[in-house]
């Protein structure tokens, strides 16, 4: 196949009309093997295992800055508000700091989160109940993540909202516009201006919890000390950034794609309905079958071999965990959603070093929110077809009407 059709199917994705069901493009895609694009510096992985090689490789580098530059673009670089987030970063940098943030993530600290979590389910399904609609987003897959992120970084009930709105539009720069197609989203200045609004507002955020510090993460993150080592100002924004942006928008796409699956094969509903105990397979198929973060990328830190594909130093690699997932040489059926399957394999949190901090966390929420709902709504139906938001790489629905 030749680089331009090669192209092509990448810009496919790209392109709102596949969003609601992009798996027969990542399959034509996964079909042609390793995609490279030479004058992007860009190789594309859509196998299981190659993408699994790839996370898992010692010469993947998630630090941008290592990249080559596209001819005719300036060199990758900080930004003007400081260092990119350890999301971002490589050893020992990433080391140093997720140590410092993993304090806030451990299994006590999330396990003591649960009866909040509950709680605030409970009270978003009896405002569904006494509205008499139902939207799966606006209605409990939206509000409950945000909620809990928001409480977790001690960010005020009556900011919630513009909080909320700035993450959405900062999740959409994650898309990759500028390594398929060397051009800039159309929406490039309103994402910009949401990261700045975002900067502004936790910028100031810190300095309140420096005068009077509470009991938020925030606090923590200013207050941690670990070997004498503290996090500085731009490292705590960059972190609550990534927590706000991976946190929310990521588990908002599990709670919903899960609801949606299942609407869609009543059987499943009805089943999880009756025993919450299926709730953790139900949670993991879908990270597998319509997972949150569909693709990622990855630098050649050196030149390296992924299978029989030689990736030059410099090269970005652009892993499509979507394609990877649904790959039939590791999972039978595939295209099923099957929570009963004897194996559940996935990349839905990613592998090695960035293995998702907040995975416990998502799971917790997930699990809540999909026990009570399909007990609290046996006979919940969809009642027009979803509608979904721009994004590519953190894809989700910005609607899914239900009636019960």
């Amino acid at each position: 196949m030749t680089t331009a059709t090669s192209q092509e199917l990448l810009i496919r994705l790209l392109d709102p009309a596949n969003r609601a069901d992009p798996y027969p493009v990542y399959a034509q895609i996964r079909e042609l093997g390793p995609l490279r694009i030479p004058e992007f510096n860009l190789t594309v992985f859509s196998s299981y295992q190659d993408c699994d090689d790839v996370l898992r490789h010692p010469s993947s580098a998630s630090d941008f800055r290592k990249a080559t530059p596209m001819e005719g673009r300036p060199a990758p670089d900080d930004d003007e508000y400081g260092d990119p987030s350890f999301l971002f970063l490589d050893p020992p940098d990433h080391t140093r700091l997720r140590k410092l943030v993993s304090k806030a993530f451990v299994p006590k600290v999330v396990k003591a989160l649960e009866p909040d979590i509950t709680a605030l389910v409970s009270g978003l399904l009896d405002a569904v109940e006494e509205k008499g609609d139902f939207d799966v987003i606006a209605d409990l897959a939206h509000p409950l993540p945000v909620a809990v992120i928001c409480r977790l970084l001690g960010v005020p009930v009556s900011d919630e909202h513009e909080f909320s709105a700035a993450s959405t539009l900062s999740a959409q720069s994650l898309d990759p516009f500028i390594t398929f197609t060397g051009q800039a989203p159309d929406n490039l200045d309103s994402q910009l201006q949401a990261e700045l609004w975002l900067y502004e507002y936790l910028r100031d955020l810190i300095a309140k919890r420096r005068r009077d510090p509470g009991d938020d993460l925030m606090s923590g993150l200013i207050h941690v000390v670990e070997s004498g080592d503290q996090l500085t100002e731009q490292e705590i924004i960059a972190t609550c950034s990534l927590l706000l942006v991976a946190g929310h928008e990521t588990t908002v796409n599990l709670i919903a794609n899960a609801i949606l699956a299942m609407l869609r094969r009543p059987q499943q509903w009805a089943a999880l309905g009756a025993d919450a105990s299926r709730v953790h397979t139900v949670a993991e198929e879908t990270l597998r079958f319509d997972p949150p973060v569909q693709l990622n990328g990855r630098i050649a830190a050196d030149d390296m071999t992924i299978g029989g594909t030689n990736i030059a130093k410099g090269d970005t690699m652009m892993l499509l965990l979507a394609a990877a997932q649904r790959d039939p040489a590791i999972c039978e059926s595939p295209d099923e959603f099957d929570p009963d399957r004897e194996s559940i394999r996935h990349l839905g949190f990613g592998r090695g070093p960035h293995f998702c901090l907040g995975a416990p966390l998502a799971r917790l929420e997930a699990a809540i929110a999909l026990s009570a709902v399909t007990a609290r709504f046996p006979s919940a139906r969809i009642i027009d077809e979803p509608q979904y938001k721009q994004n590519v790489t953190l894809r989700g629905m910005s609607t899914l009407p239900v009636s019960f």
